[in-house]
């Protein structure tokens, strides 16, 4: 896979996890990352800025503080998100709202602030982490599905404006990744969530990341607007 190395690559939420994965993935590739986190201690060898993508101030403090220390962000990857789970009729409007702000809002407020000097330098890469839940739903997650369902919406209709310009937007959908939160998954329901795999298992966070990083290569050059599922086959005709 050929690449161009030393690009400017900003990963939200890269602390932990599939985001961490994917920044590590990119820094293993020569180039440069950067990572955001809310709070605690960056990981060891990632530049990190605090940024909450909730907050409209905190995300103008973080991009000063990115383009002052490191330049303009070529590869940006809109991975920060919560779950706040529960059946809809009793999940409140609090959390029905702040998933939105996180993975939806947050999503554009830092794509939004990226796209000035990716239209400038008529190039640029963006990938949303979505969900195999946006084409099959999922019970108690009516929130948390919505939000990655218009990720899809979004990451289209930003294609359509900005590809004369060079930029690529695309989605990457995991299903069951193994992380700290499938970890503690009792035996009983992990063998029934399997049981829908047809590779009847989950996958590994490298996996996801090695996908991300291939659709923000410049291999993947005339790939945008897509959804690139890495589930397992288990959204398979949706």
């Amino acid at each position: 896979m050929s690449n161009e190395t030393g690009r400017l690559v900003l990963v939200t939420g890269g602390n932990r996890g599939i985001g961490l994965a994917i920044a590590r993935a990119f820094q293993e590739s020569g180039d440069r990352v950067v990572i955001t986190h809310r709070s605690g201690i960056a990981p060891e060898g990632l530049d990190a800025v605090i940024m909450d993508v909730t907050d409209p101030s905190s995300v103008d403090r973080a991009f000063t503080d990115i383009e002052t220390r490191f330049g303009g962000v070529e590869v940006l990857v809109a991975n920060a998100g919560i779950t706040k789970d529960g059946l809809a009729l009793r999940m409140s409007e609090e959390d029905f709202q702040a998933v939105i702000d996180t993975n939806l809002t947050g999503s554009f407020r830092v794509t939004q602030k990226v796209l000035s000097g990716m239209v400038k330098r008529r190039s640029g890469r963006v990938v949303f982490i979505g969900s195999v839940v946006a084409a099959l739903g999922s019970a108690g997650q009516v929130n948390y599905a919505a939000t990655k369902s218009a990720l899809v919406g979004m990451a289209r209709s930003f294609a359509r404006e900005y590809g004369s310009r060079g930029i690529t937007f695309n989605v990457v959908a995991p299903g069951f990744v193994e992380t700290d939160m499938t970890a503690v998954l009792e035996d009983s329901l992990r063998e029934k969530y399997v049981a829908q795999i047809p590779l009847a298992r989950f996958a590994s966070a490298s996996e996801v990341a090695d996908v991300v990083r291939f659709i923000a290569s410049p291999d993947a050059g005339y790939i945008t607007g897509a959804v690139i599922p890495v589930d397992g086959g288990l959204g398979m005709g949706h």
